[in-house]
C-alpha cells in the first residue's frame, strides 16, 4: 500500500500546526510545506522549531516548495534557491522543489533543453554542498517550458546529478503530457490529485480542476499509483489539490480520509 502524505496546497488556509495534526490523524508519513500560499512558510515559525514540531508528531518534512521559475536563471532565482536550501537544512526538510516556467516562453526545441541544463548546472553544486535533494517537476500544461520527464533525466544524467536531482511524478501533469514511461528509479515524490469535471477537455485542464480522487477520476490516478508501486517505487504519494472546492471543504480531514480509503481499497483489489 502507498505511503501517503499531504502537500499544504491541499489545505492552504490551515495553520501549520493544525495541518500537521491533520496529516498525523490521517496516518500520513509526512508533509510538504509551501512558500506560495496565503500564510508564510511554517507560519513564520523558526525553521528548526518547525521541523521539531513535525518530527514530534511522527511526521517527516518531505519537502519545501518552491523555486519558480528555476529554469529562467537569474540572480533572483539563484538567491531563491539558496534561501530555500538554507531553510531546508535548518528545518530538516528532505528536499526542495524546482518548478519550471509556465507562461508559454522558453518552450522551443533546443531553448528549453539549454535553459534546463544551465539552471541545473548552477544549482547542482549548491545541493552537493548542502547534501540535499532538489525535486524537478515537469508540468504537463501546453504552455510549460518543461513537460518531458525524459528531457529532465537527460539533463540530470549529463550533469552527473542523479544523487541530488530527482523527478516529481505528478499524476495530473503526467496525464496532461500524454503519459509515457514513469521512471520510478528517478522519482523522489509522487503528487496525486484527480479531475472529475466531465466537461473539460484534457488540453484545457487547469490547476483549478484538481480535486480529490474518487470513482469519477479522469487522469488515471489508481493506474499510475499501481504502476509505480509495481515498478518498485517506495516513496511518498502526496495529495496536492488546487481546486477551491477542496480548499473550502468544511471538514477536509473527513473528505481526505474517504479519498485515501477509496485509493487503498482500489489498490488492494488490483493487488489481490
Amino acid at each position: 500500500m502507498p505511503n501517503l502524505a499531504l502537500n499544504h496546497m491541499t489545505a492552504p488556509a490551515m495553520r501549520y500546526e493544525a495541518f500537521l495534526e491533520m496529516a498525523k490523524d490521517l496516518g500520513c508519513i509526512g508533509v510538504e510545506v509551501r512558500n506560495d500560499i496565503a500564510q508564510p512558510l511554517f507560519d513564520a515559525m523558526d525553521p528548526a522549531a518547525a521541523g521539531e514540531l513535525a518530527r514530534g508528531k511522527g511526521l517527516r518534512l518531505l519537502g519545501l516548495s518552491q523555486v519558480y521559475p528555476f529554469n529562467s536563471w537569474s540572480d533572483t532565482v539563484c538567491e531563491a534557491v539558496n534561501v530555500l536550501i538554507r531553510t531546508a537544512k535548518a528545518s530538516g526538510a528532505e528536499t526542495i522543489s524546482l518548478i519550471p516556467r509556465n507562461d508559454g516562453e522558453g518552450t522551443g526545441a533546443g531553448e528549453r533543453q539549454g535553459n534546463l541544463r544551465f539552471a541545473l548546472r548552477e544549482i547542482l553544486p549548491m545541493l552537493q554542498d548542502a547534501d540535499l535533494v532538489a525535486l524537478v517537476e515537469p508540468l504537463g500544461f501546453p504552455i510549460s517550458s518543461l513537460r518531458s520527464k525524459q528531457e529532465t533525466i537527460d539533463a540530470i544524467e549529463a550533469l552527473g546529478g542523479r544523487h541530488h536531482l530527482k523527478l516529481v511524478h505528478d499524476t495530473f501533469h503526467h496525464h496532461l503530457a500524454g503519459g509515457g514511461p514513469i521512471f520510478p528509479e528517478y522519482t523522489g515524490i509522487v503528487h496525486i490529485s484527480g479531475v472529475t469535471d466531465p466537461t473539460v477537455d484534457v488540453a484545457n485542464m487547469l490547476d483549478e480542476h484538481r480535486v480529490l480522487v474518487d470513482a469519477d477520476d479522469r487522469v488515471g490516478n489508481i493506474e499510475q499509483i499501481a504502476a509505480l508501486l509495481a515498478a518498485g517505487y517506495d516513496g511518498a504519494f502526496s495529495y496536492e489539490c488546487f481546486s477551491p472546492v477542496v480548499h473550502n471543504f468544511p471538514d477536509p480531514k473527513a473528505e481526505l480520509s474517504r479519498s485515501f480509503d477509496f485509493i487503498t481499497n482500489r489498490l488492494a483489489k488490483i493487488a489481490a
